[in-house]
């Protein structure tokens, strides 16, 4: 049995998606305004730059995303919320940008913050590799131009949705059961490997009954080899379940000790692979378990 450890936990202060709002209090923001500033949803901007940022242990940031930024007006715009966040805060601004067209950066390239745009380093390079110009397109990334990718996306989330929490079991579509006590992090896990990968993922709660009888769920029992197992660390999920249901037996210190103490002998009784969550993002748990299953992606992102 494969039991892969805790992942480690990268953190960082975050406010407004949409726009830094100003902190009350007595002088300057000390927080550094961090923006992610794109052509079309921003997302590839805050997945890159957010990687970046957690190489700097104890940065204070606060972020927004500012999408659709596909015109020099537009460009302008931005740089002027960009520039009253560097006034309040008194520090330099970081922009992180994947913005394609040559005019658009040139306008964020004039700001006075720290600028970095993925597609000004990169292209260039591999169009001096390749021997050819790219397309300078905005949206190819994020776009529908691969409509058999986009319908597998659609496919694989209304499967992880049908079969969420134990509901219809329909596991012979499945690549992969995830099993768990419950608020483990089953649901955004099947949901994040469906969205991002077209993975058919579904889920099932351990229930008190199924923990009580020392045996493998009689649904489950026929597709051991799609079983994956997520575990939690019980003062984790304790903090969880209060926040949920206050006060509640669910959320009990002896209920949340029993439930993951009899999970984890489960899995390891009946040779199931599992993972420690406690400490994972929703992006590493999705990776962690294509990596030990060998699951083929059916998308990319």
């Amino acid at each position: 049995m494969r039991v892969d450890g805790a992942c480690r936990q990268r953190v960082w202060v975050e406010d407004s998606v949409q726009g830094v709002q100003p902190r009350q209090g007595r002088g300057k923001v000390t927080a550094r305004a961090v923006f992610f500033v794109s052509d079309q949803t921003g997302v590839t901007a805050e997945t890159m730059g957010h990687s970046l940022l957690t190489q700097f242990e104890g940065l204070e940031i606060r972020a927004a995303t500012l999408p659709f930024v596909s015109s020099i007006d537009k460009a302008e715009e931005a740089l002027r919320k960009i520039h009253a966040a560097g006034a309040e805060s008194g520090l330099r601004p970081i922009i992180f940008g994947t913005l394609v067209q040559d005019e658009i950066r040139e306008v964020f390239k004039r700001s006075d913050a720290l600028f970095l745009d993925f597609f000004d380093a990169f292209v260039g390079p591999m169009e001096r590799e390749l021997g050819t110009r790219s397309s300078h397109s905005a949206g190819r990334a994020h776009g529908m131009a691969d409509s058999a990718a986009y319908a597998t996306r659609i496919d694989a989330t209304n499967y992880a949705l049908a079969n969420d929490d134990g509901s219809n079991r329909d596991y012979g579509r499945a690549d992969v059961v995830l099993v768990g006590v419950s608020r483990s992090g089953k649901t955004p896990t099947c949901l994040y490997l469906a969205m991002q990968y077209g993975v058919f993922a579904a889920n099932y709660p351990l229930t008190d009954e199924d923990i009580e009888s020392n045996r493998l769920p009689q649904a489950l029992q026929a597709h051991r080899q799609k079983l994956y197992g997520l575990r939690i660390a019980p003062s984790r999920l304790q903090q969880i379940r209060q926040e949920r249901r206050p006060g509640s037996r669910y959320a009990s210190t002896a209920q949340v000790q029993f439930e993951t103490r009899a999970a984890e002998s489960l899995f390891q009784r009946h040779g199931i692979a599992s993972l420690d969550t406690t400490e994972c993002s929703i992006e590493e748990i999705s990776a962690r378990i294509l990596e030990a299953t060998g699951i083929e992606r059916r998308v990319r992102p």
